[in-house]
């Protein structure tokens, strides 16, 4: 057993692959059903994973509902992502006290594992590396792959060279071990085909999934793409994939990318949104917008963050916090005299244009990976998909923007 091989486990198989990443060491983080919705937390066993349900989405709709099988992975994403686990939501920075020392918060490495990791959402892991963890000053807060070293497969050790991890990576890089999940069922709002991020997972996994349920049973076939996933998985009763099998797998994978519940226009879109920046039509979506910030908090991309410091009554105790932020609120452009975007036009503006063209300016690739999670989880139904296209309806000169 060794990288690039495919393998078959069981459902039995896959509660024994939780067992061993945690007796492994890791803290496995993985998909389960919590307050009616398909949520990503910690798994103490594979009891706990969400077989049998599935989701309904659509804009500002999501519902969860029982399937007729057992599927474990055949839902699309849910409100969280991976980011959560990445970059904290909110976090300690420093605290001091009445000798004005300012004292580093402490911070506990954790080996993680990330179990049902989307094609969408493990581009988006490879996204916030580069954002994050690469350049001349990474953010101290980020716990995952560097921008200079793809998620997954481990690095040979050099005689002489920095010590390294057991996966053969730099201490200091803490990257997850990653059980990606190929998707046969795409969701209502899901577009990841058109953005060139799934349905199927790109290399970067040190695991890939491919659910299979029907006739012949309920099993997954296990492609291995790195030599510490093939360590671990030797401690799991598999099997050979044989050719059929990997064939109607990868047939099943291809068909959901023609199964999408939504597509990006097939234009220039960093053109498109460059040039449309005097376009009516922000005032239309303005006019929707309630600028709740829902869309960036789901995003597995967004990566805006502020800091705040609090003391307690009798001031001899201060603490300073990072906590994730949004472009959409008010005082995020606040400068003296006020703040630069004080538009909802404005604001929404800020945030399509940057996710969409100004990113690959910045990073080398758009900061959209398709999940369509700020379609589901926005109260107003605003569809990012339908925007751009009418942005380019407008830009081709097709009708006025009456929404």
């Amino acid at each position: 057993m060794m990288s690039g091989d495919t393998e078959v486990i069981d459902r039995a198989g896959l509660d024994r692959l939780v067992d061993v990443l945690r007796d492994n060491g890791y803290r496995v983080i993985g998909p389960q059903l919590r307050d009616s919705a398909i949520v990503l937390d910690e798994l103490d066993s594979g009891t706990q994973l969400p077989g049998g349900w599935g989701v309904e989405t659509a804009p500002g709709r999501y519902r969860v509902y029982r399937r007729a099988d057992a599927a474990v992975f055949a839902h699309s994403a849910g409100p969280g992502s991976w980011k959560q686990f990445l970059l904290p939501p909110r976090r300690k920075v420093w605290e001091t006290g009445p000798d004005l020392n300012p004292r580093p918060a402490e911070q506990v490495p954790v080996r993680m594992a990330f179990l049902g990791v989307r094609g969408c959402d493990l581009a988006a892991i490879s996204v916030l590396g580069r954002v994050l963890g690469g350049g001349a000053h990474p953010d101290p807060a980020y716990v995952g792959p560097s921008g200079t070293r793809a998620a997954g497969p481990a690095d040979t050790a050099v005689p002489g060279a920095e010590p390294r991890d057991d996966r053969g990576l730099p201490g200091a890089d803490q990257t997850p071990f990653i059980v990606a999940v190929n998707c046969t069922e795409p969701g209502g709002v899901c577009f990841c085909a058109s953005m060139g991020t799934g349905p199927g997972v790109a290399p970067g996994y040190d695991l890939a999934l491919t659910e299979r349920l029907d006739a012949d049973g309920h099993r997954f076939l296990v492609d291995i793409g790195s030599e510490v996933g093939a360590r671990i998985l030797a401690q799991v009763t598999t099997r050979p994939a044989d050719a059929t099998e990997v064939s109607e797998a990868r047939a099943a994978v291809s068909a959901a990318a023609g199964r999408m519940g939504r597509t990006m226009p097939d234009t220039d879109i960093r053109t498109l949104v460059r040039d449309s920046r005097e376009s009516p039509h922000w005032q239309d979506v303005a006019s929707r917008c309630l600028a709740c910030a829902n869309c960036t908090m789901v995003c597995p991309t967004c990566f805006c963050t502020s800091t705040e410091d609090v003391t307690d009554l009798t001031g001899e105790h201060a603490e300073r916090w990072e906590r994730w932020a949004s472009c959409f609120e008010l005082d995020f452009s606040y400068q003296h005299g006020g703040s630069v975007r004080q538009s909802g036009a404005g604001r929404y503006r800020q945030w399509l244009s940057h996710k969409l063209g100004t990113w690959y300016d910045q990073f080398g690739s758009s900061g959209c990976v398709g999940c369509g999670r700020c379609i589901a989880w926005c109260p107003a139904g605003i569809d990012l998909t339908a925007e751009v296209a009418r942005l380019a309806e407008l830009a081709a000169g097709v009708g006025d923007d009456h929404g």
